[in-house]
């Protein structure tokens, strides 16, 4: 059985991520409890997580020749990832993401230098318009340039693929983007940023929704964190609840395995609802365990928690 291809348009940066029960404050030195450099950027990360759960993963970035970008290629290659789409930047570096992990809760706080991918176009995109064609779902985000994720779902759109828009980090972009959208993947915080309800509550979730329908995008999928995700469309309004967790690790992937697991599974045909829940086992799964791009499971997996939840 041929695997489902997903592209995926965004950026890949080296995570250097900090272990400590809290962050520093201005001017001050704390110690840390660990230190590990690794595969990051939630293009890539969500890539990874799309090609272990079983898809033809597609990656459309831009990366240095240093040793950032040869840590890139080798996270690609150990999953079997296309890598057709990746310009080879001469001029800028790649990039690079520090990353606190507090050890008391697991929460994470990221400041991410897009690197070589800042410079990601929409000529990148267009050139890479035939992986895009002739693939089943399209899912970028917003820490590549925003006219260059606007090209690459206008591209899809043209060409009867599924589009998704993650829009992480929230900047501003105005209402043509969503109109592109079948599917818009912002968490909470996300969600109060960009249209500026305040979401606590699944009525609130459902508000947030509704203003990203009225912009224009077909389906807004609001995930909650330990609350699962809401789905809100034209169909109807369908919550679903996470997975139980024994113990959270580190929440950094768990929007990343999410979107990644979520496209696998639109790409194989799954139903929408399906696909969520599938995204969200996903999620649970990568939270149990320390890291970005290494936390995210594998199929076999996530068919296991699936079965038992």
């Amino acid at each position: 059985m041929s695997k489902a291809p997903v592209a995926i348009l965004g950026i890949f940066v080296a995570d250097l991520a900090f272990r400590a029960p809290r962050m520093p404050l201005m001017g001050e030195t704390i110690l840390g409890h660990g230190f590990k450099a690794g595969p990051g950027g939630k293009g890539s990360n969500q890539a990874i997580a799309a090609a272990r759960a079983g898809a033809d993963a597609r990656m459309i970035t831009r990366i240095g020749r240093d040793a950032f970008g040869d840590m890139a290629r080798a996270a690609w290659a150990a999953d079997s990832i296309d890598i057709s789409g990746v310009v080879s930047d001469d001029s800028l570096p790649t990039g690079a993401a520090f990353i606190f992990v507090s050890t008391e809760t697991g929460d994470n706080a990221i400041i991410v230098e897009s690197g070589a991918a800042a410079a990601l176009s929409p000529a990148d995109v267009i050139a890479a318009e035939g992986a895009i064609a002739s693939s089943r779902v399209l899912l970028t985000q917003f820490e590549q340039p925003v006219e260059t994720a606007r090209v690459g779902l206008g591209v899809a759109r043209r060409h009867g693929v599924i589009t998704i828009l993650n829009p992480a980090p929230a900047v501003p972009s105005d209402g043509e983007i969503y109109r592109l959208c079948d599917y818009v993947t912002p968490n909470e915080t996300e969600a109060a940023s960009l249209t500026g309800v305040r979401v606590e509550t699944l009525d609130d979730a459902r508000a947030a929704a509704g203003i990203f329908i009225a912009r224009g995008a077909r389906n807004a999928l609001i995930t909650l964190g330990e609350k699962g995700a809401l789905l809100h469309g034209a169909s109807g309004s369908l919550h679903v609840p996470a997975f139980p967790v024994a113990q959270v690790v580190d929440t950094t992937g768990a929007g990343d395995a999410f979107n990644g697991g979520f496209a696998l599974a639109l790409a194989e045909g799954m139903s929408a609802p399906d696909a969520v829940r599938f995204g969200c086992a996903t999620a649970a799964l990568s939270v149990q365990k320390p890291g970005t791009a290494p936390s995210m499971p594998r199929r076999g997996e996530i068919e296991a928690l699936l079965r038992r939840g």
